[in-house]
C-alpha cells in the first residue's frame, strides 16, 4: 500500500510539473501573439500613413502646380496633336536573316576590325 501510494505522489508531482510546464509555455505564446499583433498594428498604420502620403503626392493638382511651376518652357498636350492609326507611316522592311547558326554573330563579323593587331578578324560560320 505504501508503494502505490508513492508511486501515486509521484506521478502527481509528475502531472503537475507537465500542467505547469503547458501553462508557462502558452503564457509565453500569449505573449508572442500579442507583441506580434502589436507589430502588425503598427505596420498597417504606416501603411496606411504611407498611401495617404502617396494620395497625396500622386494627386493631379499637385502635379499640376509642379509641372506649371518647374517647368514653364514645356507647353500643354491637346487631344488635337495626335492622329489615328491609318496615317502612321508603313513598317520598315524586315531584316534579312543572316545565314549560319549564330545570326548575331553573323551581323557582327563584317563590323568587326583588327585594331589592335593581338586579335585576328573572327570568321563567320559556315
Amino acid at each position: 500500500m505504501r508503494l502505490l501510494n508513492i508511486l501515486v505522489i509521484a506521478l502527481l508531482i509528475v502531472a503537475a510539473s507537465f500542467v505547469y510546464k503547458i501553462k508557462f509555455d502558452s503564457t509565453l505564446q500569449l505573449e508572442r501573439v500579442a507583441k506580434l499583433r502589436g507589430e502588425l498594428r503598427k505596420e498597417r498604420e504606416a501603411v496606411a500613413s504611407l498611401r495617404a502620403e502617396w494620395a497625396r503626392l500622386d494627386s493631379p493638382d499637385r502635379i499640376k502646380g509642379l509641372a506649371s511651376r518647374h517647368l514653364p518652357h514645356l507647353r500643354q498636350v491637346h487631344p488635337t496633336q495626335f492622329d489615328s492609326f491609318d496615317r502612321l507611316p508603313e513598317r520598315p522592311p524586315e531584316f534579312a536573316v543572316p545565314p549560319g547558326n549564330d545570326p548575331i554573330g553573323a551581323m557582327i563579323a563584317p563590323l568587326m576590325l583588327d585594331t589592335t593587331g593581338s586579335i585576328g578578324v573572327p570568321k563567320a560560320p559556315r
